[in-house]
């Protein structure tokens, strides 16, 4: 019953939002981070494009089937569909399945073709085919071209330097919270590639149930393009046992870590994985993960414009909010220690190094203070990576 009365109030609170005028779209951010996110496919429907600032009033006419007879990409797409099996809903028709697989293909070749920058990587259909199966084709044609030039511009490149470079964004943050598991993986030599897949799928291609991807989806939706590598080691760091316990080579790290689980606690990991990118926003950890000279063209860059032209979407102050929320919270609860916890291992952030100063000489809500005006000080996210 208070499950059911949660979710009502929630979905009032999102209705309330799209019906505000201007549309609320910081509060439809908040509803799409928070607990259970979206919630229904029918409300992703309409909250999806408004995070995406695409008017549904303009949709672009479905691509023809002439798309086929010119496209470079169309063998290797047609492949990749049809090996796409798993990702529709088990026990579909055949017939139902085959209809949506046509419109799959057709998609994506509309969208490369609209935007010849714009390179086919193997498991971007993973990506389209959840937009497909949740908003339909017309309606996901246009939310995948917009993400495609801004979100996962990286992984469009024509090489895969860019998605290195995320990549490489990895290994800081677990090392921030971690030492001794980053350390660890260091010894083994594991490097990142394990979360290669994750990351250019969004998690789409590694979760078998279609519940947990859409509930990323909403997460990542209304987050930085850099969210996922932030999850991606929230997983790593939630199976800090398994890795300690395995041997320290890196085929057997490799083989673990590449194994996802599927039954991880998604809220507490999306919740963490929000955490950790205010405490560490991609400005602090840029130098430890590659030089600024690599990062020129990275859909962080495009972003700034993404989110300079998207009136009142702001996801970095949405999640700023939330954690200022969280640790008032917090320490209201629980009080001094609790906090400490949250705060993790402060090497390079030099607002929570204020924090656990303030903490340490038992200043309690002062510290607190202290984060908060820090955090109210910190730059929008103008990421110091970019010139």
């Amino acid at each position: 019953a208070d499950f059911d009365a949660k979710k009502k109030r929630k979905v009032a609170e999102i209705y309330q939002a799209l019906n505000s005028d201007p549309i609320d779209v910081a509060a439809l951010r908040r509803m799409a981070i928070s607990e259970g996110g979206l919630l229904t496919d029918e409300i992703r429907c309409k909250v999806w494009p408004k995070l995406l600032s695409v008017n549904t009033d303009d949709l672009p006419p479905l691509p023809g089937k002439e798309l086929r007879e010119d496209s470079k990409d169309y063998q290797q797409v047609l492949l990749d569909v049809r090996r796409s099996l798993r990702r529709f809903p088990p026990g579909m028709p055949d017939d139902q399945r085959e209809v949506l697989q046509e419109e799959l293909i057709d998609i994506i070749l509309h969208v490369l073709k609209r935007n010849p920058q714009l390179h086919y990587y193997q498991g971007y259909h993973d990506i389209v085919v959840t937009f497909l199966l949740v908003v339909g084709d017309r309606l996901a044609t246009a939310l995948v071209e917009k993400l495609s030039t801004h979100h996962l511009r990286d992984f469009m490149d024509p090489t895969m330097d860019n998605t290195k470079h995320i990549l490489n964004y990895l290994m800081p943050i677990i090392d921030q919270v971690n030492p001794e598991v980053h350390d660890f993986m260091q010894s083994a030599e594991v490097g990142t590639i394990f979360a290669l897949s994750w990351l250019i799928t969004w998690f789409g291609h590694v979760l078998s149930d279609f519940r947990h991807v859409v509930r990323l989806y909403d997460f990542f939706l209304a987050c930085h393009p850099l969210m996922p590598i932030y999850f991606a080691a929230v997983i790593v760091l939630h199976r800090e046992q398994e890795v300690l316990d395995c041997e320290c080579d890196m085929a057997s790290v490799h083989h673990l870590l590449s194994q996802i689980p599927q039954d991880l606690p998604y809220e507490s990991l999306i919740s963490k994985a929000g955490d950790l990118f205010v405490q560490f926003p991609p400005s602090e950890l840029a130098k430890e993960a590659a030089q600024a000279a690599q990062a020129e063209r990275t859909a962080a860059s495009t972003f700034k414009d993404f989110e300079l032209a998207s009136v009142q979407q702001r996801p970095d102050t949405v999640l700023r909010q939330r954690f200022r929320e969280r640790l008032r919270g917090e320490e209201r609860l629980r009080g001094e220690e609790r906090t400490k916890s949250i705060l993790t291992k402060p090497r390079t952030n030099r607002f929570v190094k204020l924090a656990v100063m303030g903490l340490t000489v038992a200043l309690g809500a002062a510290a607190l203070a202290v984060v908060k005006s820090a955090l109210e000080w910190a730059p929008k996210f103008e990421l110091q990576i970019f010139p």
